[in-house]
Protein backbone atom coordinates (compact mmCIF):
# COMPACT_ATOMS: atom_id res chain seq x y z
CA UNK A 1 0.00 0.00 0.00
CA UNK A 2 2.32 3.04 -1.06
CA UNK A 3 -0.20 5.68 -0.39
CA UNK A 4 -1.11 4.41 3.11
CA UNK A 5 0.09 7.30 5.30
CA UNK A 6 0.52 7.23 9.20
CA UNK A 7 -0.37 10.22 10.66
CA UNK A 8 1.31 11.59 13.82
CA UNK A 9 -2.29 10.99 15.33
CA UNK A 10 -2.15 7.09 14.77
CA UNK A 11 1.48 7.31 16.69
CA UNK A 12 0.17 8.88 19.81
CA UNK A 13 -2.88 6.09 19.85
CA UNK A 14 -0.16 3.43 19.27
CA UNK A 15 1.91 4.58 21.82
CA UNK A 16 -0.37 5.67 24.58
CA UNK A 17 -1.96 1.97 24.08
CA UNK A 18 1.12 0.47 24.02
CA UNK A 19 2.47 1.84 27.19
CA UNK A 20 -0.23 2.30 29.01
CA UNK A 21 -0.20 5.91 29.47
CA UNK A 22 -2.65 8.80 28.07
CA UNK A 23 -2.71 10.16 25.11
CA UNK A 24 -2.71 13.30 26.19
CA UNK A 25 1.03 12.71 28.17
CA UNK A 26 2.39 10.66 24.72
CA UNK A 27 1.05 13.71 22.33
CA UNK A 28 3.32 16.44 24.56
CA UNK A 29 5.88 13.82 24.58
CA UNK A 30 6.03 13.89 20.70
CA UNK A 31 5.38 17.51 20.32
CA UNK A 32 8.54 18.02 22.53
CA UNK A 33 10.06 15.38 20.20
CA UNK A 34 9.82 16.91 17.23
CA UNK A 35 10.25 20.23 18.60
CA UNK A 36 14.02 19.38 19.69
CA UNK A 37 14.46 17.86 16.58
CA UNK A 38 13.27 21.24 14.57
CA UNK A 39 15.51 23.17 16.74
CA UNK A 40 18.62 20.97 16.34
CA UNK A 41 18.04 21.29 12.42
CA UNK A 42 17.36 25.06 12.65
CA UNK A 43 20.86 25.33 14.38
CA UNK A 44 22.83 23.78 11.92
CA UNK A 45 23.25 20.76 13.78
CA UNK A 46 22.50 17.02 12.36
CA UNK A 47 20.49 14.72 14.12
CA UNK A 48 20.75 10.73 14.15
CA UNK A 49 18.81 8.05 15.03
CA UNK A 50 21.40 4.66 15.29
CA UNK A 51 19.68 2.20 13.25
CA UNK A 52 16.93 4.46 11.77
CA UNK A 53 18.35 7.14 9.77
CA UNK A 54 20.10 10.72 10.14
CA UNK A 55 18.15 14.17 9.26
CA UNK A 56 20.58 17.04 8.23
CA UNK A 57 20.60 20.65 6.40
CA UNK A 58 22.19 20.80 3.28
CA UNK A 59 22.68 23.79 0.79
CA UNK A 60 21.03 23.39 -2.36
CA UNK A 61 22.53 25.71 -5.12
CA UNK A 62 20.47 28.74 -6.50
CA UNK A 63 19.61 28.53 -10.12
CA UNK A 64 19.20 31.12 -13.16
CA UNK A 65 17.13 28.91 -15.53
CA UNK A 66 14.88 27.22 -13.05
CA UNK A 67 10.79 26.64 -14.33
CA UNK A 68 7.79 27.25 -12.31
CA UNK A 69 6.28 23.71 -12.88
CA UNK A 70 2.78 25.71 -12.96
CA UNK A 71 2.95 28.44 -15.84
CA UNK A 72 6.31 27.03 -17.50
CA UNK A 73 7.75 30.26 -16.80
CA UNK A 74 11.81 30.61 -16.12
CA UNK A 75 12.85 32.03 -12.76
CA UNK A 76 15.73 32.10 -10.83
CA UNK A 77 16.03 30.83 -7.51
CA UNK A 78 18.38 31.66 -4.79
CA UNK A 79 20.71 29.49 -2.88
CA UNK A 80 18.76 27.85 -0.31
CA UNK A 81 18.77 25.43 3.12
CA UNK A 82 16.90 21.85 2.05
CA UNK A 83 16.38 19.44 5.38
CA UNK A 84 17.81 15.86 3.87
CA UNK A 85 17.23 11.95 5.45
CA UNK A 86 19.91 9.30 4.67
CA UNK A 87 18.41 6.11 5.75
CA UNK A 88 20.59 3.95 8.04
CA UNK A 89 21.55 0.46 7.44
CA UNK A 90 18.73 -1.32 9.76
CA UNK A 91 15.95 1.01 8.05
CA UNK A 92 17.57 0.41 4.41
CA UNK A 93 17.80 -3.45 5.11
CA UNK A 94 14.23 -3.64 6.80
CA UNK A 95 12.55 -1.97 3.70
CA UNK A 96 14.76 -3.40 1.23
CA UNK A 97 12.55 -6.36 -0.51
CA UNK A 98 9.46 -4.23 0.18
CA UNK A 99 8.92 -3.25 -3.52
CA UNK A 100 9.81 -6.43 -5.34
CA UNK A 101 7.80 -8.59 -2.93
CA UNK A 102 4.82 -6.33 -4.17
CA UNK A 103 5.46 -6.42 -7.37
CA UNK A 104 5.26 -9.73 -8.11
Amino acid sequence: MANDKLTKAEIVESIAEECDVSKKDIQTIVDCFFAEVKTALCDDRVVEFRGFGTFEVRTRKGREKARNPKTGDTVSVQSHAVVVFRPGRELKESVWSLRSSADE
